[in-house]
């Protein structure tokens, strides 16, 4: 029977695909699709963790106190039995031939299948059977954690090439931000998640891979089933779980009409950035790892406007990468873009982008009441000089090879901006002492926090160019935690104070001469185009894939006629109503839209 399930609509479009189930655990587990060359490799490691949970249960019976009751020996028996069970071992072995599952991910899912079996069965005694089921795959679980690693996969392979030619899902309680690294480069055609709001780590990443998702989907996985067709409409923020031939049918014609108008804007791509009375618009890239600047290039991308650098230093298990490694990725972001400027923001770790095998319990999300409010950011950078210096060391040795700006993020403070500046001059005394090339960087700050959007004068006084977080400035405006879908709702960036202090930021930055972008979502979502080229916005930086888009709303625009905009926005209690009338009425769009390029 066919059954829908609503969410928060997070990236556009129609996906059509099998559904694949990321079940959770209490043990954290990689999710990884190996090279089909090594099978046998991981079919052996899931083989010696069962054979050696299969000596600890031995070993557990035979140590077992002689006064020890006999449901001891039984409960052991039953575990022995389970470990040997085909529709757990055997079952998972396919997991891997099948979909080159890595043998934890096959692990996992199999007792996703089989859990819920046992839920569905009528004998109460069975049932309760799952919980001796999940304690022999946890066993196992740990044991292959203490074995080698899977290798990981050779770049350019993706989900599709293991599963056959049905696009694939990815269906999940919620997807940690080391696995999103992983399955950013695969071919899930969409995403859809239990928790998150619309500008928690998922929904970025589903944007910014161009692929529909839905988001705080609440109970998705666990009524949704391995390979069930299921399909997303990414605008309605809707989930489909097996179709009728009719509503199937209806979608995959959604699905081609958006391939046409997707070929259509990509004709753009190399088409200047310019209105129709003559104002230049600077579109920049946000990327995520140096491999992300070819794509940049190929949407047309005049430079990347935030590099975020945080990504280096995740799914490592804790080990963070030094300064040779640091800077050979950054040297080669610059060298790909082929002359034209990276900014580069500092390591932005802590509240939904905590680093895994850490010591410090302050950056696990899960250990803090509130850890949007805590050590994140310029923060934890100021409380690890050494980690601090040596990305900074890495940053401007970078720049030798072109022009970088860095970014300091989540700044509040004339305090951390001192602190911030002290290292910074420490290390570029460090580089001239020690002989190494490094070149000169323009230093910005990113507006994130309204303490900083209310004193923009100091900001201005220190930093070269600033750029506006709307995620992060949101989110504290309106004290609301954008990754948590119990108040996704009241994220609102048409809410009348986020406007005013974008305006305000914007206006001040200009009247001092200093660059000024926006690197938040909001630069990326044509809805907002007009608005903030009202306020005098001319550098956008979003994900390559957003740009054609708003481009051919900068091409539409003349900004000579946007003022009464801006003012009938600024002015009322409905922004967005606002706006959408003022924009139907004429009063900010041109007469007729420019030529598309050939």
């Amino acid at each position: 029977m066919s059954i829908q399930i609503f969410g928060l609509p997070v990236s556009r479009g129609v996906a059509i695909g099998r559904a694949v189930l990321i079940a959770s655990s209490r043990v954290d587990v990689p999710h990884v699709f190996i090279d089909p060359a090594r099978t046998e490799e991981e079919i052996a490691r899931l083989l010696a963790a069962r054979d050696a949970v299969a000596v600890e249960f031995e070993a557990l019976k035979r140590d077992l106190p002689a006064d020890a009751p006999a449901e001891l020996a039984a409960i052991l028996d039953v575990h022995q039995m389970l470990l040997q069970d085909e529709a757990l071992v055997g079952a998972a072995l396919d997991w891997i031939r099948q979909r080159h599952y890595n043998a934890e991910w096959a692990l996992s899912a199999q007792l996703e299948v089989l859990a819920r079996q046992f839920d569905e069965m009528e004998d109460a005694y069975i049932r309760e059977r799952k919980a001796d089921l999940e304690q022999v795959v946890e066993r196992m679980l740990r044991s292959i954690g203490r074995g080698t690693p899977s290798a990981m996969p050779e770049p350019g392979q993706n989900a599709r090439d293991f599963g056959g030619d049905e696009p694939l899902i990815l269906v999940a309680s919620d997807i940690a931000p080391a696995d999103m690294i992983s399955f950013k480069r695969s071919v899930f055609c969409g995403f859809v998640t239990d928790v998150g709001g619309k500008t928690s780590h998922t929904a970025i990443v589903a944007r910014s891979m161009d692929i529909p998702a839905v988001v705080g989907a609440r109970q998705a996985s666990g009524l949704i089933r391995q390979d069930d067709c299921i399909i997303i409409d990414g605008d309605a923020g809707l989930v489909i779980v097996d179709p009728s031939p009719i509503v199937l049918e209806e979608y995959r014609f959604r699905q081609r009409q958006a391939e046409l108008e997707r070929s259509r804007l990509a004709r753009l791509r190399h088409t200047p950035a310019v209105t129709l009375d003559g104002e230049r618009i600077e579109l920049l890239a946000n990327i995520e790892m140096p491999e992300d600047s070819p794509a940049a290039l190929e949407a047309g991308a005049v430079g990347v406007g935030l590099f975020r650098s945080e990504f280096l230093f995740m799914n490592r298990g804790g080990n963070l990468p030094d300064e040779e490694e640091q800077y050979d990725a950054y040297r080669r972001a610059v060298e790909a873009m082929k002359g034209l400027p990276v900014v580069i923001r500092t390591v932005d770790i802590g509240a939904d982008k905590p680093l895994e095998g850490m010591s410090s319990s302050e950056l696990r999300h899960e250990s803090v009441l509130n850890p949007a409010l805590g050590l994140r950011a310029i923060r934890w950078s100021l409380s690890e000089p050494s980690m601090f210096r040596r990305q900074l060391r890495a940053l401007y040795r970078a720049a030798a090879h072109g022009p970088v700006k860095v970014l300091i993020p989540m700044l509040a403070s004339q305090r951390e901006i001192r602190q911030t500046l002290d290292n910074i001059a420490h290390v570029q005394r460090q580089l001239a002492d020690s002989g190494k090339p490094f070149g000169q960087c323009e230093l910005g700050a990113m507006i994130e926090v309204p303490a900083a959007a209310l004193t923009m004068p100091i900001f201005l006084r220190h930093f070269d160019f600033v750029s506006i977080g709307t995620n992060d400035l949101i989110q504290y405006t309106l004290a609301i935690d954008r990754a948590d879908e119990a108040v996704a709702h009241l994220y609102d960036p048409w809410h009348p104070a986020v406007l005013h202090l974008l305006h305000t930021t914007i206006a001040q930055a200009r009247a001092a001469g200093k660059g000024v972008s926006v690197c938040g979502e909001m630069a990326g979502d044509p809805a907002f185009t007009e608005l903030l080229l009202s306020m005098g916005l001319r550098s956008f930086s979003m994900h390559p894939t957003q740009i054609a888009s708003v481009k051919q709303r900068v091409l539409r625009a003349d900004t000579r006629r946007l003022a009464p905009l801006l003012d009938q926005v600024l002015s009322c209690d409905d922004p967005e109503a606002a706006c959408a009338q003022a924009l139907a009425a004429g009063n900010a769009a041109v007469a007729a839209p420019r030529p598309m390029a050939a």
